[in-house]
């Protein structure tokens, strides 16, 4: 099944670029920004969210000043390959809260899960009663963050 890509034109990646940067800006600072009326700015906006290209509008939180100073990179091989354990672990993996990027990788590790603690102590609650009690885990390798380079959200 192939997926349909919508080629977006010039005033479509300017606004792209400006809503990553700041989506809480009004149609007329965005219409003025790529030198078009706000009707047709809106309009392109709602096309680019309804053909999904837009998935959504989130605020970015600073994770150290909410107590979520922690990040660790946790690498997981399940010991069962099939899809029943695989969707078992998507579905129990995807309600953790302390999960914050969840991935299927290919390699010796099956998945790649970004969690966020607020310390080691916090870490470690969550891996012991939480994480390594869902079935289907064989082996796992977790990285500790000891500095963000760069964090970014855009894309375009």
């Amino acid at each position: 099944m192939a997926t349909e890509i919508y080629i977006p034109d010039e005033k479509d990646l300017s606004i792209l670029r400006i809503l990553q940067k700041d989506a809480k800006l009004s149609i007329r600072d965005i219409a003025v920004r790529i030198n078009l009326s706000p009707t047709p700015t809106h309009e392109r906006i709602k096309r680019l969210e309804k053909l999904g290209i837009i998935k959504g509008y989130t605020t970015v939180i600073d994770r150290k000043k909410v107590n979520k100073g922690m990040m660790v990179i946790c690498m997981v091989a399940l010991n069962v390959h099939n899809k029943k354990t695989a969707g078992v672990f998507i579905e129990q993996v995807g309600k953790l809260k302390e999960v914050v990027e969840f991935y299927n990788i290919s390699g010796e590790f099956d998945f790649m899960l970004k969690i966020l603690a607020a310390n080691m102590d916090d870490f470690h609650e969550f891996f012991v009663n939480k994480l390594s009690e869902i079935e289907g885990i064989g082996q796992t390798k977790s990285i500790f963050v000891m500095n963000s380079i760069k964090e970014s959200h855009q894309i375009i």
